[in-house]
């Protein structure tokens, strides 16, 4: 009997170390699903781009918010062509992120590294993120890539959904 206890209590204190490298190890895995810090300039009165930034927010993303009467000004300092204008302009990692674009269209930008100024998602599609309405189907609408003097559909979505 004194033998099955030694062992019981070594398992015992193998699984605690198990366990207590696992939680140490943790962090450093989450810290591979860490992502640059998102700056998102919009104008105070427009609430969806609040939502919008909570929906970049619960994807993981580090979002400050800087808010400006008129973000025009930004948008063609930055590159923004102006059939692809939306609401609300972000910069992360080097990219600008305009409009409702879903976060993992954002996600694909940031682990793919293509040579481009950014995403746009043109207009406010119902169903985009931070643009969803109750009752109501949402728009097919393209994620766009774009540089100077280029625009190509970089992904298609219905909602929240790729297509």
């Amino acid at each position: 009997m004194t033998t099955e206890r030694f062992l019981s209590r070594r398992k015992l204190i193998a699984g605690a170390a198990q366990a207590a490298t696992a939680f140490a190890l943790a962090p450093s895995a989450l810290a591979a699903e860490t992502f640059p810090k998102m700056i998102v300039t919009r104008d105070p009165n427009c609430g969806c781009c609040g939502s919008w930034v909570t929906h970049a927010r619960a994807a993981g993303f580090a979002v400050e918010v800087v808010e400006v009467p008129d973000v025009a000004p930004l948008k063609a300092r930055l590159g923004v062509p102006d059939p692809l204008a939306s609401c609300h302009t972000a910069e992360i990692g080097g990219y600008v992120v305009e409009g409702h674009v879903p976060a993992e269209a954002i996600k694909r930008l940031l682990a793919e590294r293509p040579k481009a100024t950014g995403l746009a998602v043109a207009g406010m599609p119902v169903g985009s993120p931070g643009m969803e309405v109750a009752g109501q189907q949402p728009d097919t609408y393209d994620v766009i890539i774009f540089s100077a003097g280029r625009q190509n559909v970089f992904a298609r979505y219905r909602g929240l959904q790729q297509v």
